[in-house]
């Protein structure tokens, strides 16, 4: 696990990084399952599967709501890799799950990446989240530029590896930090 050094203020977001297939998305859902009782916004995916491969990517939120961000057969521009990204989706999903609301305990986001970049409104509402003192645990895209580069960067913000070493061990490692945070964020 690395960190940030020489943070002055009180860390209040914690990203989590690592290469792809990791265990970034499964260590993000069980960070998000372990504060029962506490009022969660924002997202994680899972995979669309067909029989032998992968179709695309859902978005879930923690109240309920669930709709395709990225599939094989979404035409246009906005690409990452094969499937096409549904930028209107992402949209929705920072309006809804990323505005700053004093009622909400923990932020949780599945991920700053390049899918998602492809949203402004998603990069508006991570920039107010990260520069904000609201609670917010990320995985985040391992190399990028813009708000990819620019969070890993911000004050307030701690940055933590995940590898197949850690992985295990890292979502109650980020439970313990995160209550430590929300207690003296107080």
């Amino acid at each position: 696990m690395t960190t940030k050094q020489g943070i002055e203020s009180v860390h209040h977001a914690l990203l989590i990084t690592g290469p792809p297939g990791v265990g970034k998305t499964t260590a993000i859902r069980r960070i998000g399952a372990s504060f029962p009782g506490w009022r969660l916004a924002g997202f994680y995916t899972e995979e669309i599967r067909g029989a032998r491969e992968r179709k695309g990517f859902r978005a879930l939120t923690f109240d309920g709501f669930e709709q395709i961000m990225a599939h094989l057969d979404v035409p246009g521009p906005q690409r990452v890799g094969r499937y096409g990204v549904k930028v209107p989706v992402i949209d929705q999903l920072a309006e809804s799950q990323l505005a700053l609301k004093p009622t909400v305990d923990l932020y949780i986001v599945d991920e700053i990446g390049k899918m998602e970049c492809y949203s402004q409104r998603f990069e508006s509402a991570m920039r107010r989240l990260l520069t904000s003192r609201a609670l917010l645990v990320a995985a985040i895209a391992r190399k990028g530029g813009g708000l990819i580069a620019e969070a890993k960067e911000m004050k307030g913000v701690e940055l933590w590896e995940v590898t197949r070493a850690n992985r295990d061990e890292l979502p109650d490692r980020a439970v313990a930090w995160l209550q430590a945070a929300r207690a003296s964020n107080r």
